[in-house]
Order: C-alpha cells, then sequence, then structure tokens
C-alpha cells in the first residue's frame, strides 16, 4: 500500500483549518503533518517537515498568500500547492495558477471540492473548483478582458507593491499596513508613492478606481 500524501495546512483561522482536518480525515490517502497561522511560520515548517502537498490560504496576517507560493515554488518545487480562498474573482485565481498553484478552490465549496483537488495535484494535475471554472473559462474567451489586462501597468509591481496595493484599497490605513507587514509607515509610504508612480495616478481614490478597472475589486455603493 502507497504512503498517505502528507498536507501541510497555511491558513490564519484556526476552525477552518479544524474543518479541513475533518474533511481530509474522511480518506485514508492524506495525513496532515503540520499546520501554521501565517506564511512565515508556514515557510519554516514547509522547509522542517518537507510536505508532499500544502494548501495555502491567500489571506494571511503577515504575507499575502500568492508570495508564500511563490517562495514556495521557488525553495520547495518538489512540493505540490492548492491556493484555497474566500476570492472567487479570475485576478486571484489567474495570479495563483501562474504563481505555480495546480489548484484553486473556493473556501464555500471545500467541502465538495477539496478531496477531488487533492488527489488531483498529488498526480501532478491541475484542479480547478468547479464553482468557478466557467467564469475562468469564459474571462479568457472575452477579447475585451483580455485586452484590458494584456501587459497592464498593475503586472509591473514587484510581489509587496502588488500586497500593499491591495491593502489600499480595501481602505487600510498605512499605519495599519505597516503593522500587519511588520514595516515601518516610511517604507509604506515609499512603496505607496512607487506603486502611484508606476500606474500614473496621483491618489488613493485613483487607485480604487484602477483597481476597479482592471477588476481586483467590485464597485459598491460606498467607494467613489
Amino acid at each position: 500500500m502507497a504512503p498517505n500524501k502528507t498536507i501541510l495546512i497555511v491558513d490564519d483561522h484556526t476552525l477552518f483549518r479544524k474543518g479541513l482536518k475533518a474533511i481530509i480525515g474522511t480518506n485514508n490517502g492524506f495525513e496532515i503533518t503540520g499546520e501554521a497561522g501565517n506564511a512565515t511560520d508556514g515557510l519554516l515548517l514547509a522547509d522542517k517537515i518537507r510536505p508532499d502537498l500544502m494548501i495555502i490560504d491567500i489571506s494571511l496576517p503577515d504575507k499575502d498568500g500568492i508570495i508564500l507560493l511563490r517562495e514556495v515554488r521557488k525553495n520547495f518545487p518538489e512540493i505540490k500547492v492548492m491556493v484555497l480562498s474566500m476570492h472567487s474573482k479570475s485576478d486571484y485565481i489567474l495570479e495563483a495558477f501562474r504563481s505555480g498553484a495546480l489548484s484553486y478552490i473556493v473556501k464555500d465549496s471545500a467541502t465538495e471540492n477539496l478531496l477531488s483537488g487533492l488527489h488531483a495535484i498529488s498526480k501532478n494535475e491541475h484542479y480547478i473548483d468547479n464553482t468557478i471554472a466557467k467564469d475562468i473559462i469564459f474571462g479568457l474567451q472575452d477579447s475585451n478582458y483580455k485586452q484590458k489586462n494584456k501587459g497592464t501597468s498593475y503586472e509591473r509591481l514587484t510581489a509587496r507593491e502588488q500586497q500593499i496595493f491591495r491593502l489600499l484599497v480595501e481602505g487600510i490605513s498605512v499605519k495599519e499596513i505597516s503593522k500587519k507587514l511588520f514595516i515601518s509607515p516610511k517604507t509604506v509610504e515609499n512603496h505607496r508613492g512607487n506603486i502611484l508612480k508606476k500606474l500614473n495616478l496621483h491618489t488613493t481614490i485613483e487607485l480604487i478606481h484602477y483597481a476597479i478597472d482592471v477588476g481586483l475589486i467590485e464597485r459598491t455603493t460606498s467607494q467613489y
């Protein structure tokens, strides 16, 4: 009998991790050998236990999960990675696959799709949540979508700048971002200035409009 595939879970919600363990525990082919609540601990554990598979959330308290994904793929290319996130917008999904994920599943459908995704990536196959697959296909087929995103200035931002960009458009203050990312407010301001310069923008309001235009966030009644 083949040994169980080992799994490392990186998600900052303890109850959600508990739920994943309950689902995975129903299948004899997998074994959870580690869990972490932030990206820093996740990367350290990946190095220590070298799991076969990793499940990574995008929204982590210390670092964007996409950045963690890239670091894992760079340092431990043998580890197969699934992204499990609340985000269902095509930009997040495509960025995850571009960064080396083999699977992307939305948290709301984890009960139905988690084990199928794990079986797929354990065989080095791609797997995408069936609740979002159609949206991705339609998005890729839409010529307007491809034209809008081809060569976008956003792609020229560094991983750190993209992380700060997303926090800024979510309405998080410079001070809060500095605490969240463990960097000084001055460093956040420097990154903000570089982001505005690269995108040819001048204010945070313009950043929000830009994020809406390229599909990174949805327009709400509270936005300008």
